[in-house]
């Protein structure tokens, strides 16, 4: 990164270096509404290694977190019968950033305000190097996926749809 291209400490890069965790930083121009797509394209790198946060609920209003690829949807039903829900939705954006401290299109999944449930697409994983918000709008951090489950206890799920 150059010295311009300085972004200051996020909770999720305060989280990352409280456990030693090796990560690279990347910046990029943001876009409003401009999703996984465009930090791909400025990244250069595969939509499907860009991980989104999503912030959802269930029926009593729990919420917990979801990374799944960029180039791929949700399956609500799915995800609900797996995790024991009889129904899941997204939070608005409100609510997602009540429960995760982050705005909108800055969501991580590390440095929440409250610890959340997460569940990570078993195909992540697979992945030898992810791209996920680092705390910021525009702003991503490289990460190894296995980290996920170490440092957030994340439970596999499979519920990709192609988007």
């Amino acid at each position: 990164m150059s010295k311009k291209e300085h972004v200051s400490e996020t909770p999720a890069t305060a989280f990352l270096k409280q456990r030693g965790v090796g990560f690279s930083g990347h910046v990029y121009a943001y876009e409003e509404h401009g999703g996984t797509a465009v930090s791909a394209r400025e990244l250069g790198v595969p939509e499907h290694d860009v991980v989104k946060t999503l912030v959802m609920e269930d029926e009593t209003r729990r919420a917990f977190i979801v990374l799944m690829h960029g180039d791929r949807k949700v399956s609500t039903r799915n995800l609900a019968r797996q995790i024991g829900a009889k129904k899941v939705e997204p939070c608005t954006p409100e609510s997602a950033s009540r429960h995760s401290g982050y705005l909108v299109g800055g969501t991580s999944p590390f440095g929440t305000r409250k610890r959340l449930p997460v569940y990570v697409e078993k195909s992540v994983l697979d992945l030898e190097k992810i791209y996920i918000n680092g705390g910021r709008r525009g702003y991503l951090v490289g990460i190894d996926p296995v980290e996920l489950v170490r440092l957030l206890g994340a439970k596999t799920v499979e519920v990709a749809l192609e988007a």
